[in-house]
């Protein structure tokens, strides 16, 4: 059994990415294994986890992943750990829009058995703040409020008044946070700014996030409300691709017979990483494995060719907006991302691997594999998506479905390509994405832990 908490909130801006890291680091600085996660699709907040506690953070996303992954997934990721710390997001009982529960961090608490500590941001209330966490606690007698946490008190007085009116709740308060502008992380379009762009400030801000908790909080009775969480019966998730690639008469072979043709050495695949591609779960490099790859990491910022043997690309999320003059200007890297592409070689691009692959960026010239321009844009776009293949491609063949999500502040010009990646279902109906020979370029996020088959499919096209 793994002790256990949840750190949520009644909202977002409460501060619970800064208690959860706060809480990570300090149990992690007294010797614990502390194994880091986070509820959602989050991208941005477990590369802070990972800082805390130096184990990958890990996303529970039930909407992506179904809610039969989330306890397998959860103990893949705390395997050998004493503690884990599962962060929230959104408002406790928010979720996917009008699925009801699903996805939100009462359901993946429930699905974990895990207590849940409350982040209230007290700053413009005091009494009230008990009719606040009665609501909560009482809300579905399942989700169990083992505490409250409350953040940016004021003062000495604040704070009396604040544990005076929690005294009748019955919820205990098991720490009171002053405002400390050092444990801030600055945010932009999309949120906080990813660790691999801000290290050093992000290390002094970690620091300073378990200080805080050390001084404000009651960490024992915090252990003994983690270890008190129920047995979990679960067994740990495996990256195995399965007996077939993919069901349904696809014409991707057996596992078996994949690992006859596989070529020695395995196949190599590139997977973009640095500061303008920081979005990546675990799970898919550990797939790509799983299914005979050897992954290698580049960063398109700093090098100027592809890893040696590249026979299949993978370039994932992040901010390429921010870096558009200095991805520009690496012209060998474009080139040769480019002719691979052209050659056929399997490439999976997603929102930021898109807007690379793109003639342009916000003017700024990139790869030029897709007949497509992009640019900022003013409108955010966010939510859950009910994908369908509409082509087949190195990821899915012609009428699979996936669970997605998108976010991005940036629009590419056309949309789709005339082989589109994915037909949506939700919020309105449309194509989106590119299907070019071996390119599969879109803006939906995918995690492929919930659909192993298409890290196997990928592979075997590789091979």
């Amino acid at each position: 059994m793994v002790a256990r908490l949840v750190i949520a909130a009644p909202s977002s801006g409460a501060g619970k990415t800064t208690v959860a890291t706060g809480l990570m680091a300090a149990f992690a600085g007294r010797g614990l294994a502390v194994s880091p996660h986070k509820v959602g699709p989050d991208y941005i907040d477990p590369g802070y986890h990972a800082l805390a506690t130096g184990r990958p953070g890990r996303n529970l996303d039930a909407y992506m992943c179904g809610t039969g992954l989330i306890a397998p997934l959860f103990r893949h990721g705390a395997r050998g750990c004493d503690l884990a710390v599962v962060e929230g997001v959104m408002g406790l009982y928010d979720g996917a829009a009008d699925q009801g529960e699903l996805a939100s961090t009462a359901q993946v608490a429930k699905l974990l058995k895990a207590p849940v500590v409350l982040v209230v941001d007290a700053s413009s209330q005091s009494r009230s703040v008990a009719a606040l966490v009665h609501g909560f606690a009482s809300w579905d007698p399942e989700v169990r409020i083992g505490g409250v946490i409350l953040n940016k008190v004021a003062s000495d007085r604040h704070e009396h008044l604040l544990r005076e009116a929690l005294g009748e709740s019955g919820v205990p308060v098991l720490g009171v946070l002053r405002r400390a502008p050092a444990v801030a992380t600055p945010s932009r379009h999309l949120g906080l700014v990813p660790v691999a762009e801000r290290q050093a400030q992000a290390v002094e801000a970690v620091a300073a996030q378990a200080e805080q908790v050390l001084a404000g909080c009651d960490m024992e009775a915090l252990l003994a409300l983690a270890r008190s969480a129920p047995s979990l019966d679960a067994e740990p998730w495996v990256a195995e691709v399965g007996e077939r690639l993919h069901a349904g008469g696809s014409g991707v072979p057996t596992r078996s017979a994949l690992a006859e043709r596989m070529p020695t050495p395995k196949p190599v695949i590139a997977v973009a990483g640095g500061a303008a591609f920081t979005f990546s779960y675990a799970e898919h490099t550990e797939l790509l494995q799983a299914a005979g790859a050897e992954v290698v990491t580049f960063d398109p910022l700093r090098d100027e060719a592809l890893p040696e043997g590249t026979s299949g690309l993978v370039i994932g999320g992040g901010f390429p907006e921010m870096y558009g003059e200095q991805l520009s200007a690496n012209e060998p890297l474009r080139k040769a991302v480019a002719e691979l592409a052209a050659s056929g070689a399997p490439v999976a691009a997603e929102c930021a691997g898109l807007l690379y692959l793109a003639r342009s960026l916000d003017g700024h010239p990139m790869c030029g594999v897709l007949d497509a321009d992009a640019r900022m844009s003013e409108r955010l776009t966010l939510g859950y998506r009910d994908a369908v293949a509409v082509s087949d491609s190195v990821l899915a063949p012609a009428g699979a479905r996936m669970r997605g999500h998108e976010f991005h502040r940036t629009v590419i010009e056309p949309g789709a390509g005339p082989l589109a990646a994915w037909g949506l279902r939700q919020p309105e109906r449309r194509v989106e994405g590119f299907v070019q020979g071996g390119v599969h370029a879109s803006y939906v996020h995918t995690h492929w832990a919930g659909s192993p088959e298409v890290a196997a499919r990928f592979v075997g096209h590789c091979a």
